[in-house]
């Protein structure tokens, strides 16, 4: 059976154009991905924007996606980025008075651009506090210090090593400076305690000197020597009246009856003591003799007692012996 030529040529037509709107259906319904941007908002901690800063940010690979530095008002846009999350770098602080911020994550939305505000702090000063003593330059170990800021935080404190120095590194809030101040809170040994604070001036990124000085103590004098107490006088001997010696009286031994002592004669009319010289008679000699001439007395009167006593025992003994008594 044979198709018209005409009919055969519509529907090859139709078959093609069926098939050309089946091949051009998937390309109807693709999307392109979703794209968005990032504002950054550069700013030092006193609030003034900050140009000449640069970025960089990396995909979740890595990989660098875009980059660049901030404008004159502290401002810098990515455009056309895939949605996503991204890190966000800071290479550069555009000062040398701004220390640079740690890299942070920014996830990237679809449509407008995501505003992300960076603060760089000032760079820190550095600070080197010397303790000397104050008559001899001499360096202090030992010295505690104290140091503040005049407007309220935190405060540091440094103890002076051998060579008298210590070191701290202090946070800086404004281009001016932050004002701070030093004080000792404790002296080295034998130093008196200065309490007078000294106020300076830290700067960012700068180095500052702080001179200190302290006094030794006074010592306390010493204790005077207690001069000896003067020595006590001898009494003054009296020579007025000369001392009276004490008359001496011999001791006579008494004759025991079984020893026979042979003595002279003795005399039965015993001679007294011569009679006192008249004054004149002698020369003074400046000492008196009556009692020793007393004493010499009654010594002769003892011993011519002792003797006539012993001359009549040895009698009576005799006769004792004999019977009878001698004529």
């Amino acid at each position: 059976m044979r198709i018209p030529s005409r009919r055969l040529a519509a529907a090859i037509a139709v078959a093609t154009t069926m098939t050309s709107t089946l091949i051009s259906a998937p390309s109807a319904f693709a999307h392109a991905p979703d794209t968005g941007g990032i504002q950054i908002l550069k700013k030092d901690t006193g609030g003034d924007p900050i140009g000449g800063v640069s970025f960089t940010l990396l995909d979740s690979t890595g990989k660098e996606a875009a980059s660049g530095k901030t404008d004159a008002d502290g401002k810098l846009v990515f455009k056309s980025l895939e949605v996503g999350v991204y890190r966000l770098k800071e290479t550069s602080s555009g000062s040398p008075l701004l220390d640079v911020v740690p890299d942070q994550d920014v996830i990237l939305t679809a449509g407008a651009g995501t505003p992300v505000t960076v603060i760089d702090p000032f760079k820190p000063a550095e600070v080197t506090v010397k303790k000397t003593d104050k008559s001899t330059g001499k360096p202090l170990a030992g010295a505690v210090i104290n140091i503040a800021p005049t407007t309220g935080g935190t405060p540091v404190t440094l103890t002076t090593g051998k060579d008298g120095t210590a070191k701290a590194t202090l946070p800086v809030s404004s281009r001016a400076g932050t004002n701070y101040t030093a004080a000792e809170v404790k002296a080295p040994q034998g130093y008196q305690l200065d309490a007078a604070p000294q106020k300076f001036a830290a700067k960012p990124g700068v180095r500052v000197n702080v001179a200190l000085t302290d006094t030794k103590k006074e010592q306390a004098p010493s204790p005077k020597p207690t001069p000896p107490t003067a020595k006590p006088t001898p009494p003054t001997p009296d020579t007025s009246t000369p001392p009276t010696p004490a008359p001496h009286t011999p001791t006579t031994p008494s004759p025991s009856a079984s020893t026979s002592v042979s003595l002279p004669p003795v005399p039965h009319d015993v001679p007294s003591p011569p009679a006192p010289t008249s004054e004149g008679a002698l020369a003074h000699t400046g000492a008196d003799a009556t009692p020793w001439l007393l004493g010499g007395a009654v010594a002769l009167l003892v011993a011519g007692g002792g003797a006539i006593a012993l001359a009549r025992r040895r009698r009576t003994a005799k006769h004792g012996d004999n019977g009878s008594v001698e004529s």
